[in-house]
């Protein structure tokens, strides 16, 4: 049985490396040259990184970097700084502005069992929400699983309640992205479809599949001023507490805020350049957003995209090699809580007829990286699609894959240009464990996680460069 196997495998190998002999002439690479700089490239990630270093300073001396508040500015202004150390590379501040929410200083919560006793629970309030009044919220609390329970129950049942969305995140997902997507509309939209039904307030179930004390913050959307009620996020493990009391009885919960919004606020994002020696009209950008939630450090979301953002172009000034397009390093202002930053790059890029031939934005945590996912308009998307495939063999050796779909927030903007858009793919197993909560902080990042990440997207952008996509 092994001797059969073997011989599987060896002819299996063995027409590989036939095909590939066949193929590498074709596609008009000069292999050992690829070769070489990619292995420079992550030699240099991970002998010289500069991310992690930069990534520490940031969260230690700019953590809860909210678009719109001063520590996001003073945030801003550092990261400029950071780019303009690398030579060759021109960084500038592009004005922008958005609304700034602030959470305020007081968030108390607790509901009363069917007992009588008074129960504390973990809460934050959701991005955007408006306050409660100042002696706060008590009231009855329904529990509920989607919107559409909310419709089916209607004004009858809701009027006057607490709701409470209850529906975790899909542990039977492999990629948790999905599961992710599959349980924050009731964060984003649930709030204002309780109000539609006269609801009072609403607490939300954190978006994680961990279960623990630690609420998981995120924005939520009013419909309209009429649906604007107070919106909390739960703790998992209280939000599994509350639902064990209400199978015995009636729960009451009072809840207490005291955030506003503050009007528009400056936060701009931050841009480094190296123009390109033979094609400067044509961009490939690479980026992350620089805001954070208010309640950490902002390490993996998106901290992390910053850093190895600006590490690709200090890896690639630093072995030398010039590029032929023009390599932009954008980081984006309130991705968070509104997309102004990548809103207002996308008016101002179209308004000056740019052309990003490829954008890469890096987004989901400084794990272990797996590859990338690409996208672009459908007038376009195969021919770039097929062409960015003959480079996999380079990249397959670094455990990188290639995924179609789901590229990043901030870079979906430029769709209309119709260029590639591409998101860095990490190992997402962990980082919902910690999204949007006080866990996201430095000491939660792996130093040669980050830096392999940023020499895998080093080495996309190499060949983007070297070869095009047309």
């Amino acid at each position: 049985m092994f001797l059969k196997i073997l011989k599987v495998v060896n002819t299996y190998f063995r027409r590989y490396i036939v095909g590939m002999l066949i193929l590498l002439p074709v596609l008009g690479w000069s292999q050992d040259e690829d070769v070489k700089m990619i292995r420079n490239i992550y030699d240099e990630a991970l002998k010289n990184g500069k991310a992690y270093g930069w990534l520490d300073h940031l969260c230690k001396h700019y953590p809860s970097r909210i678009g719109g508040s001063d520590i996001y500015v003073r945030a801003a202004n550092h990261m400029k700084d950071v780019v303009n150390e690398i030579p060759s590379v021109s960084g500038i501040l592009q004005d922008c502005e958005t609304e700034y929410w602030y959470r305020g200083s007081k968030e108390e919560a607790y509901i009363v069992a069917p007992s009588g006793k008074n129960v504390p629970i973990q809460v934050l309030a959701l991005g955007g929400s408006i306050a409660t009044p100042e002696k706060g919220i008590t009231a009855q609390v329904i529990e509920v699983q989607t919107l559409e329970e909310v419709e089916k129950l209607g004004r009858s049942n809701i009027e006057g309640k607490i709701v409470f969305f209850n529906r975790p995140m899909d542990a039977t997902k492999i990629r948790t992205f999905h599961a992710y997507g599959g349980a924050v509309d009731q964060r984003v939209h649930g709030p204002s479809k309780a109000a539609e039904y006269g609801a009072v307030a609403c607490i939300v179930r954190s978006m994680t599949t961990l279960t623990d004390e630690y609420p998981h913050t995120g924005v939520t959307v009013y419909k309209n001023k009429d649906t604007q009620i107070p919106a909390l996020a739960v703790s998992t493990l209280d939000a599994n507490r509350i639902s064990d009391y209400l199978k015995t009885g009636s729960v009451t919960a009072y809840v207490k805020t005291d955030c506003q919004s503050l009007g528009m606020r400056y936060a701009p994002s931050v841009i480094g350049e190296i123009k390109g020696s033979e094609f400067p009209d044509e961009i490939i950008l690479v980026g992350g957003h620089l805001d954070s939630w208010d309640v950490c450090e902002g390490a993996h979301d998106d901290g992390a995209g910053c850093v190895q953002s600006v590490e690709v172009l200090r890896i690639l000034t630093s072995i030398g090699y010039r590029p032929k397009r023009t390599l932009r390093c954008v980081l984006f202002s309130n991705e968070e809580n509104g997309s102004a930053g990548g809103r207002t790059y996308a008016d101002v890029s179209n308004a000056n007829n740019e052309f990003h031939m490829a954008a890469i934005e890096s987004d989901a945590g400084g794990f272990t990286p797996r590859g990338f996912r690409f996208e672009a308009d459908t007038s376009v998307f195969k021919k770039y699609y097929k062409k960015v495939n003959e480079w996999l063999p380079l990249l397959e050796s670094y455990d990188l894959q290639f995924y179609t779909g789901g590229s990043g927030a901030d870079v979906s903007h430029l769709r209309s240009q119709k260029g590639l858009l591409i998101g860095l793919a990490p190992d997402s197993q962990r980082y919902f464990d910690i999204h949007h909560s006080a866990k996201d902080g430095i000491e939660n990042v792996n130093q040669r996680e980050l830096e392999l990440g940023a020499a895998a997207m080093a080495s996309l952008v190499y060949l983007l460069d070297n070869y095009g996509i047309k």
